[in-house]
């Protein structure tokens, strides 16, 4: 399971697809519909929210809207809980970032190069998605390095 810290605009076809299906599968293992995935360290981010379905509901609506401008057809109704305008932001570790922007990068290179064409690479550390708040600090303790 990988549910991605950055905007879901670095994401290709391939990675916005998954990280959609891998989200809806941790929305459902926050509900308690499902055994698996319960002990799935990216899940500690979420718990640990003040309302954990808001906050993975707001993430889903981000990758809902970055499909829509894309012209794909994501099913918005699979989102369990409208989220709030926004809900209080989750901590995300600049480390934790930078160390998925070149996790992502080293993926699109193989499958996806044209993708890391464009403005929005010439950074080096990426955008979070509108979910996260940045904080100094290393990669996170639930990532397995």
């Amino acid at each position: 399971m990988r549910i991605w810290s950055m905007h879901p605009g670095y994401l290709d076809r391939i990675g916005l697809v998954a990280c959609w299906r891998e989200t809806l599968l941790a929305q459902k293992v926050l509900a308690g519909g499902t055994r698996g995935y319960r002990n799935h360290p990216q899940l500690a981010r979420f718990r640990g929210h003040a309302d954990p379905l808001a906050a993975v509901g707001f993430y889903l609506a981000g990758l809902h809207a970055e499909a829509g401008a894309r012209g794909y057809s994501f099913n918005g109704s699979l989102i369990l809980v409208p989220p709030p305008p926004r809900p209080a932001p989750i901590e995300l570790t600049r480390g934790q970032l930078a160390h998925e922007f070149a996790h992502l990068r080293a993926k699109l290179a193989g499958r996806s190069p044209g993708t890391l064409e464009g403005p929005r690479w010439a950074a080096g550390e990426g955008e979070a998605h509108p979910l996260f708040e940045l904080v100094d600090g290393p990669v996170a303790d639930w990532e397995r390095v």
